[in-house]
């Protein structure tokens, strides 16, 4: 079965043991160290309840499910249970959702939601629910149709439509309860991101960044679907609702109306910092975290300035949607590089005492650690090869950009690394509270970018910009790492050849899971990274594994196939292979897709066999 190469790095100091200079003090780190890491892997267990219930599995996304049947000796025998085929052949980027013995599917347009009952042999189809979203919203979803699932609360599940709809279905019956409209394909919007609940509201944001749409974040009744409260990422003060409680960490983040005063004119209006990505919250300091997406247009001469509040993260308080901090990963962002990318939220030991923080394997190539009461950077490291910046100044939190790789209007930049989809796009990590190491999909791709002057109408490509990706040093496009945070070292790396779009799972077993463009459904020693067991499917995986128990006590993984999203629409809209600025530039990546796989959308469920 073919399979990445594995490389273990060696670290300074492998295998020395340093002299220790024994001390109260550190002996009491030493001891809340330790304290964390037991009591993180006790709440871990005790919080299991074998379901799945929304796509980051909990709400400090880390993906991971203590279900631990599957082991490293025993995974090998893993085999399919049953499949399901949705009937679609777009890019199926969404994470199954497990209730009690009822798993929900929701598809790509035309956004599908299935209920399959898991009692019965083959898990036969209870109802099917069929939102019918406006055919036109497929003409100005920029990279495909996708959508990255539901979630389940309180006997309903709650998803989006690519039309801009936030739908609630009765989760017994597949009977719609409330439907809200809050996009507008006119002006390019659509969403496909999945919907968070939090204290009874459903959080949802918009997609449309390269149509010139102005981002936003809303909340919504999770019984009725009314607003309860809306903010906008760009804009002045009163419409990101900031106000006396916004105490952002950095000097740059303060002052009053900057995500207006930092834009040209009212650039701002039409400048993009959407919600496609993901949302984390935190229970005790309550506030929900959320990265803004990139300014608009990608061509940065047209838009002078620091370009708030797009391209980083803010922290709110989900009453109210009253912004607490914010900070900038990437001020005025010149390689569309986005910050919609997961927020992980640990307690780790850092500089000797616990800190509760958010892990963030960011799209400009940096790992950050980020103190999530204050939002104060604590480290920034590169995860892959980085040369569009020089790194991270703590102390100002600003990225250091690289002068020979900024874009200029009439001139070809070659050699931008990583490319226009990050280091790490949308395709979400995964953390064990066992192994203490957080599994990150990533890419390892390069472009050379020629600017232009982008004119806006609303609803059409608003972008100035002409981009030809191709693969980074070595070759491989794909990379798949275990990263220990604590240490800000990689422990160990698999690299593929495709880019890997898939999202990671890891378990209770010491097991990560995760799927490549060109279909292989891959286990791996978590602690090693050597391949174990790989399954192939008919077609690319680009969506988010989940483990699940079953009614009869089984642990089961499960993930869905079909090839798509911006790294695989080559395949899924048929586009030329020929043209290497197809796709906003990424069919000059994947351009041989087409000759190691074929669309498709099936549900792949595995398990153990029976015990005899």
């Amino acid at each position: 079965m073919p399979h990445g190469r594995v490389f273990h790095r060696p670290q300074k100091g492998d295998g020395v043991q340093p002299r220790v200079r024994t001390t109260a003090r550190s002996i009491a780190g030493l001891l809340g160290a330790l304290a964390l890491v037991i009591a993180s892997s006790a709440t871990a267990r005790a919080d299991e309840d074998g379901q799945w219930t929304m796509p980051a599995k909990n709400y400090a996304s880390t993906r991971y499910s203590a279900l631990n049947q599957i082991t490293p000796a025993n995974v090998a025998s893993l085999r399919p249970e049953f499949t399901f085929s949705t009937g679609t052949t777009k890019g199926i980027e969404a994470a199954p959702l497990v209730v009690g013995a009822t798993m929900y599917v929701v598809t790509p347009y035309p956004n599908y939601l299935f209920a399959l009952d898991l009692t019965k042999p083959g898990a036969p189809l209870k109802w099917r629910y069929a939102p019918r979203p406006v055919p036109a919203s497929q003409g100005v979803a920029c990279c495909d149709v996708v959508n990255r699932g539901a979630v389940f609360w309180r006997g309903k599940v709650i998803f989006n439509t690519l039309d801009g709809q936030t739908v609630a279905v009765n989760a017994d019956t597949g009977k719609e309860v409330w439907r809200t409209r809050l996009g507008d394909i006119n002006k390019g919007e659509t969403i496909t991101m999945a919907p968070l609940v939090v204290k009874g509201k459903v959080l949802v944001g918009n997609s449309g960044g390269e149509m010139g749409v102005r981002g936003w974040i809303t909340a919504l009744n999770a019984d009725t679907g009314a607003v309860a409260w809306k903010a906008f990422n760009t804009g002045p003060d009163r419409d990101v609702l900031i106000g006396p409680d916004f105490k952002p960490f950095y000097a740059s983040d303060r002052g009053q109306d900057l995500g207006a005063r930092t834009w040209p004119g009212e650039a701002w209006k039409i400048g993009g910092g959407t919600v496609w990505g993901w949302i984390s919250y935190d229970p005790e300091l309550d506030l929900i975290y959320y990265g803004t997406g990139n300014p608009g247009p990608w061509n940065p001469d047209q838009r002078p300035g620091d370009n708030k509040w797009t391209a980083g993260i803010f922290a709110r308080d989900p009453d109210t949607g009253k912004a607490r901090w914010f900070y900038q990963f990437t001020p005025h962002d010149q390689h569309d590089y986005d910050a919609i990318n997961e927020n992980v939220l640990l307690d780790l030991p850092i500089g000797g005492k616990a800190r509760k923080v958010i892990v963030r394997p960011e799209r400009n190539g940096y790992l950050y650690v980020i103190d999530r009461a204050s939002g104060e950077v604590l480290s920034a490291d590169p995860f892959v090869h980085v040369n569009s910046s020089e790194g991270v100044d703590l102390k100002t939190g600003r990225l250091i950009p690289t002068k020979a790789k900024e874009p200029k209007l009439g001139k070809v930049v070659r050699d931008i690394c990583p490319s226009a989809n990050g280091a790490k796009d949308w395709m979400p990590s995964a953390w064990s509270p066992r192994t203490r190491l957080l599994y990150l999909p990533a890419t390892n791709m390069c472009m050379d970018v020629q600017t232009a002057e982008a004119n806006y109408i609303a609803g059409t490509p608003y972008v100035g910009a002409e981009v030809r990706m191709y693969a980074g040093p070595g070759g491989h496009r794909g990379l798949f790492m275990a990263w220990d945070p604590a240490r800000r070292k990689k422990v160990w790396e698999v690299q593929e050849d495709l880019p890997v779009w898939s999202g990671a799972l890891t378990t209770g077993g010491d097991v990560v899971f995760y799927g490549t463009m060109d279909g292989w459904f891959k286990a791996l020693d978590a602690r090693t990274g050597k391949l174990l067991w790989s399954f192939k499917t008919s077609s690319g995986i680009i969506s988010q594994p989940v483990s699940y128990r079953g009614p009869d006590g089984r642990q089961y993984v499960a993930v869905l196939s079909g090839v798509g999203g911006w790294a695989g629409v080559v395949v899924s809209a048929d586009l030329d292979p020929r043209d290497p600025t197809a796709a906003l530039g990424f069919v000059g990546a994947t351009g041989d897709l087409k000759q190691k796989t074929t669309p498709g959308g099936t549900l792949y469920v595995f398990a153990l066999p029976r015990a005899r």
